[in-house]
């Protein structure tokens, strides 16, 4: 335990710090029932053994440091963070398995999409997008509808037909959009830009050139109408 504790590198420091951070915002999004847990009368269930097998390897790891920090029992911080996940973990396949026998009943989250969001910027391409976001509870403040790609010669290639005159209000329009954009980040101060769009050409162009100039992130989806609540928090938190 102690050796695999001497390989935590720093880019596993990094990548804990990014992780708890999400795990932060999500906490602070999550509403908690917080009356004391009541104990009901065993109902008759099935054993779920793979959550019962995980419980056991938890206690088992949990209990390893119980000799590696012979004599006193101290724990370091980072070794502290190692023991208490193992005991967390085995307390969440506890609860699992008495809420099966309906002995206490399984706690559910309310996420507060508007507060999870609250540090993210949205690109999406349709209207429609937008209210589907704003159904959610993302703030429509921080949705952007770029009708159109940010760039020109994009709208080429997407329809190579496209006459020249109709060219010179399509451009005025992707002015309009890189301003809004530069705005928002100016006056929102996002974390994160996130492009939410359709799998075609259109959606992948846009996802390109967002990266491209403002270090955006691109999710393509082909039933963004339909988007749920737990493939935004997904999106979110990924």
């Amino acid at each position: 335990m102690l050796n695999l504790l001497s390989n935590f590198t720093v880019s596993d420091l990094m990548e804990n710090i990014r992780i708890k951070q999400a795990q932060n915002l999500i906490n602070k999004a999550s509403e908690r029932n917080n009356q004391s847990i009541q104990y009901k009368e065993p109902k008759n269930g099935t054993i779920n053994v793979e959550n019962f097998e995980s419980l056991f390897k938890d206690i088992i790891h949990a209990e390893e440091f119980i000799y590696s920090s012979l004599p006193s029992h101290n724990l370091s911080q980072k070794e502290a963070k190692f023991f208490t996940n193992y005991l967390l973990s085995a307390r969440e396949n506890i609860d699992s398995i008495l809420s099966d026998f309906k002995v206490i009943e399984k706690e559910k989250d309310k996420f507060d999409i508007c507060l999870l969001s609250s540090k993210t910027l949205f690109i999406t391409t349709k209207n429609n997008f937008k209210k589907s976001l704003k159904k959610l509870g993302v703030d429509t403040q921080r949705i952007i509808v770029a009708s159109v790609p940010l760039k020109i010669e994009d709208i080429k290639e997407i329809n190579p037909k496209i006459p020249e005159p109709a060219l010179k209000g399509i451009e005025k329009k992707i002015e309009h959009i890189h301003n809004d954009i530069k705005r928002k980040i100016a006056s929102l101060t996002p974390e994160k830009i996130i492009i939410l769009a359709e799998d075609d050409l259109n959606g992948q162009l846009l996802g390109q050139r967002a990266e491209e100039e403002y270090n955006a992130f691109t999710c393509l989806n082909n039933n963004l109408k339909e988007l749920s609540e737990t493939e935004l928090i997904n999106i979110l938190t990924n």
